[in-house]
């Protein structure tokens, strides 16, 4: 198992702007959607508007589970596939209004978008997640030829710095 620390892992997230959120709906059936997020504060965040089908169902049950994918190459050999390395966490998700984001995430989630106009599709809105229990980790804090040893490439650290 690879030795990681949870810094590293924050680090790892942080460099990344897309992650997987799953999520499961009223009808109890799992649901996933890609969303693209930005970190503050051991939160991961991401915008969607109030009428979303992501709002609904994380608003009705806010126990999530996320993967966030990191891309992995080897040097100067660009084209040889190799599948990204991987961070998995289960985390509570909470919306709230873009007033209440982080003004830093808001502006690096919205890039000056107008959102003054909204109620044909929904007000837009963020989700914070703050991950719970352990990051669970593939072939993150090794090398891409490190990652064909599934035991090495394997790693687990707590993922909050407190336990709520």
């Amino acid at each position: 198992m690879v030795d990681i620390t949870r810094g590293d892992v924050w680090k790892a997230i942080t460099a990344e702007n897309f992650m997987v959120i799953g999520m499961v709906t009223a009808r109890g059936e799992a649901r996933t959607a890609g969303v693209m997020h930005a970190v503050h504060d051991e939160r991961l965040w991401f915008t969607t508007h109030d009428r979303a089908w992501k709002t609904r169902h994380i608003s009705a049950n806010p126990a999530v589970g996320v993967t966030v994918p990191i891309a992995k190459r080897v040097p100067l050999l660009p084209w040889i596939k190799i599948p990204a390395a991987t961070v998995t966490f289960a985390g509570e998700a909470e919306v709230v209004s873009l007033a209440e984001m982080p003004e830093h995430v808001r502006d690096a989630l919205l890039h000056g978008l107008d959102v003054s106009d909204g109620e044909e599709h929904g007000r837009i809105v963020g989700i914070g997640v703050r991950p719970t229990g352990d990051f669970v980790t593939y072939g993150v804090g090794v090398s891409a030829m490190g990652m064909r040893d599934t035991e090495q490439a394997q790693g687990r650290v707590r993922a909050a710095s407190v336990y709520a």
